[in-house]
């Protein structure tokens, strides 16, 4: 894993920039040699030929969701978000050992922000038992709404910008070697890998029936091993605002 992905990820937690921009490494992949030919469904097409078929398929996405299980320097990552290029987008994220937030970004200016017991004890440590009561009776099951350009939303909704999320989606695939066909998620795939100084490795799963999307990407070794699981290409994203009696106004 490059250092800019390693930087991303400390900077946000792990936006989707952080998590699936898997730049080159800076000393490169660890092979000299030249890749072998893949076969299968790719005919004669390379390694890395497979991979950069499917980073181009990826990037044409008008939605997808991603299932995050990350390992960051600010602790555990784990989440489910569903986004599209419009900016709609809806998901679950677990950053650290405790608490969730749930996330809703409709089409509009909005955000909505929902926050576990657990969440909200964390938040509210070292006030008194009567403000931490009243915290849990005010939010408790309850949605925040905010402007999505506040700072404290920032973070969580990078992960909703699809447009520059795939923009930004590019990986230097040189030393790609295939690797056996299996599934995800029920789809069939094929799994290349890519190996670096260090012993970190790349593993990408690319669909081998219709688009070659990538399907999901793991990384051993080093010190932000995850897996990335990317489904729902260009399904309608469910972002529907919460019922008025349920949400907080926050000034």
């Amino acid at each position: 894993m490059s250092a800019t992905v390693r930087a991303r990820r400390a900077a946000l937690a792990a936006t989707l920039c952080a998590v699936v921009t898997l730049g080159a490494t800076a000393c490169g992949p660890f092979s000299d040699s030249t890749p072998p030919k893949a076969s299968g469904p790719f005919g004669e097409l390379t390694g890395p030929q497979i991979v950069d078929k499917a980073i181009a398929a990826t990037k044409t996405a008008k939605s997808l969701s991603m299932d995050l299980d990350l390992k960051t320097s600010d602790g555990p990552l784990k989440g489910f978000v569903s986004t599209d290029v419009q900016g709609q987008c809806a998901g679950t994220l677990t950053i650290g050992t405790t608490g969730t937030a749930e996330l809703i970004r409709p089409a509009d200016k909005a955000v909505y922000l929902r926050f576990d017991e657990a969440f909200l004890k964390e938040q509210s440590k070292g006030e008194s038992a009567d403000v931490q009561a009243a915290v849990l009776k005010e939010m408790k099951g309850r949605w925040v709404k905010t402007d999505a350009k506040d700072p404290d939303a920032k973070d969580m909704l990078d992960l909703c910008d699809l447009k520059a999320l795939l923009a930004d989606f590019e990986q230097d695939t040189a030393g790609t070697v295939q690797g056996e066909e299996t599934t995800v998620g029920g789809a069939k795939a094929l799994t290349l890998t890519q190996t670096y100084q260090g012993g970190e490795k790349d593993t990408f799963y690319v669909a081998t029936e219709g688009k070659p999307y990538l399907l999901k990407i793991v990384t051993t070794g080093g010190d932000e091993p995850g897996t990335i699981v990317l489904s729902g290409y260009d399904k309608p994203v469910t972002a529907k605002a919460p019922a008025k009696k349920d949400v907080v106004v926050t000034d």
